[in-house]
């Protein structure tokens, strides 16, 4: 079982030999400037990532055998440079099956899956429209759909980038929608649930994460809304009887849920559900991106009470913490 985790690096002395479980998301031969071969790897566990160095690639410590996306054990010290940690590996080998767990390895939510899937299935439970019941059931039952839906990331890198963040998204947008409903009369909740539950579901194709997160062809061909439009159409044409006005709200509401033709939707939201759930979307993955920067920056030693750096996912601007900064003036 793993232990040590790429966090816990920044407070080892360099030099201290170390060794832990990875998960590896890149192996290259690379030369130094007097044309010396070495290896360079990325190692990654759920805390982080850390750049390697194998300096003699033909050590019989390491094996030759280890490619990209195997989950090995590596042995060595860290270092820093251009402050930068990099370790310094003497040993590597495959994990035998078992010896580590994936949860480990890839970063997941710290919520209970079983309780997430709970939820949403309340939520369809609690519909009173039977046609968008029959629709969500029809999808969610299906083994393979049910089991990627709760695995799967909602983001390569941007909001929700781990095991399980997809049905932590949409459980959150939920709750968020379901809030909404009760303040504005026009708005027909089940559709607005169901559009919620259905806007990302085209990521259990556009993303594979056995080897870390990364689009497959399709996703990079695609994308989630054109997948998930053929999904949910699909699904409806196996439905008998499903309403035709009710297919044109559900897919006008996955077509546009990015809210903006520039920002990737085929269509502007032009129903008040579309405009909702393009708004909790926006709201929920950017307050998600703001929780993860004072993480990062609390597992740097840095002070939640200061700005942070330029934050890429939200127009490279500084945060700053209200909590912190208010509890530090008092």
């Amino acid at each position: 079982m793993k232990d040590i985790f790429v966090s816990d690096l920044t407070g080892f002395e360099e030099g201290r030999p170390f060794d832990s479980y990875f998960l590896l998301l890149l192996k290259q031969t690379r030369s130094t400037k007097t044309n010396k071969p070495y290896l360079n790897l990325i190692l990654c566990d759920k805390t982080g990532q850390i750049e390697g160095r194998v300096w003699d690639p033909a050590d019989p410590r390491i094996a030759r055998d280890v490619e990209r996306g195997d989950i090995v054990k590596a042995r060595g010290s860290v270092s820093r440079f251009d402050d930068r940690l990099q370790m310094k590996v003497e040993q590597l080998r495959k994990a035998v099956p078992g010896e580590a767990e994936k949860s480990d390895l890839m970063p997941a939510t710290i919520y209970d899956v079983d309780e997430l899937w709970h939820e949403l299935m309340g939520f369809i439970e609690s519909f009173t429209e039977p046609d968008l019941k029959r629709l969500l059931t029809a999808i969610l039952d299906q083994p393979a759909i049910a089991e990627a839906y709760r695995e799967a990331p909602a983001a390569r890198q941007l909001h929700h980038a781990w095991l399980g963040g997809l049905l932590e998204h949409v459980v959150s947008l939920l709750r968020l929608a379901d809030r909404v409903v009760p303040n504005y009369t026009m708005l027909h909740r089940d559709l607005l649930l169901t559009g919620v539950i259905l806007h990302d579901v085209g990521k259990v194709y556009e993303l594979a994460w056995d080897t870390g997160f990364e689009y497959t062809i399709e996703g990079t061909l695609l994308g989630h809304i054109q997948l998930g439009i053929e999904l949910v159409e699909r699904t409806m044409d196996a439905l008998p009887g499903f309403p035709p006005r009710l297919r044109t709200l559900v897919v006008h509401m996955i077509l546009s849920h990015h809210g903006k033709l520039e920002f990737g939707s085929s269509k502007l939201p032009m129903i008040p559900e579309a405009l909702v759930l393009n708004f909790v979307d926006d709201l929920d993955a950017k307050m998600q991106a703001i929780a993860s920067e004072f993480d990062k920056c609390a597992r740097e030693g840095k002070s939640a009470a200061e700005l942070t750096g330029k934050v890429w996912a939200l127009d490279q601007r500084q945060l700053l913490s209200t909590r912190a900064y208010l509890d530090e003036g008092k």
